[in-house]
C-alpha cells in the first residue's frame, strides 16, 4: 500500500468482523459500553487496518488479541451469488473497492476457493466491461437509450470495474479517431 494511495485507504477503512479473545479494560465503546472492559468472546466491526494489527499483536501469555472474520462482502452467499452468476451482482453496493478488499484478506487468509471465484469474476465481468466500454454513446435514436442503461451498468461497478471500463472507453475513442485518420490519407 502507497500512503498516498487514497483507494488503498478506503480499502483499508472498511470493516471486518472482529472476535476479541481477553478481557481489554478501557475498551468498552467499541462495543456501546463506554468506561467498562471489552469481554473475552465480544464482536465488533472494526477497521481493516486495526483489526489486521490487533489479530496480529499478542498479549503477554501469546495468545492474539482478536480473532478476524470474513467480511460481510466476502461471506459465503455473496460467494454463491458470484459463483452463480457474476454479472448480476452489485458489487460496487457491496464494497466499493470490492477486489482491493478481496485482495487485503487474502493476504490475511489463505483461502483458495475465494481466489478463485474472485478471478473468475473479473475474468467474466471484464468481457462485459470491454462491451459497453465499446459501444458506449453508440446507438440508433441518438445514443440515449444506450447511455441510460451505461449509467445503471456503472452503478453496480466497484472502483476497479470503473478503471477498466475507463481504459477501454478511451482506448475505443482513440481508435475510432485514428481509423477516421488513416481514411483520410
Amino acid at each position: 500500500m502507497s500512503y498516498y494511495d487514497v483507494d488503498a485507504i478506503l480499502t483499508d477503512a472498511q470493516k471486518v468482523p472482529c472476535t476479541f479473545e481477553l478481557d481489554v479494560p478501557g475498551l468498552g465503546f467499541l462495543d456501546n459500553n463506554a468506561g467498562h472492559t471489552l469481554r473475552e468472546g465480544t464482536r465488533v466491526e472494526l477497521p481493516l487496518w486495526l483489526s489486521e494489527m490487533l489479530a496480529v499483536s499478542s498479549a503477554s501469555n501469546s495468545k492474539n488479541l482478536v480473532t478476524l472474520g470474513l467480511p460481510p462482502a466476502l461471506a459465503p452467499r455473496v460467494m454463491n451469488a458470484l459463483k452463480a452468476d457474476p454479472k448480476s451482482v452489485d458489487l460496487r453496493a457491496l464494497a466499493q473497492h470490492f477486489y482491493g478488499l478481496g485482495a487485503r484478506i487474502l493476504e490475511l487468509f489463505d483461502e483458495e476457493e475465494i481466489c478463485e471465484v474472485l478471478m473468475q469474476t473479473f475474468r467474466t465481468r471484464a468481457a462485459e466491461i470491454a462491451d459497453h466500454a465499446n459501444n458506449a454513446g453508440v446507438g440508433s435514436r441518438g445514443g440515449a437509450a444506450v447511455v441510460g442503461d451505461g449509467v445503471e451498468f456503472l452503478r453496480g461497478l466497484d472502483e476497479d470495474e470503473r478503471a477498466l471500463f475507463r481504459a477501454a472507453h478511451d482506448s475505443a475513442k482513440a481508435m475510432k479517431v485514428w481509423m477516421g485518420e488513416m481514411k483520410k490519407n
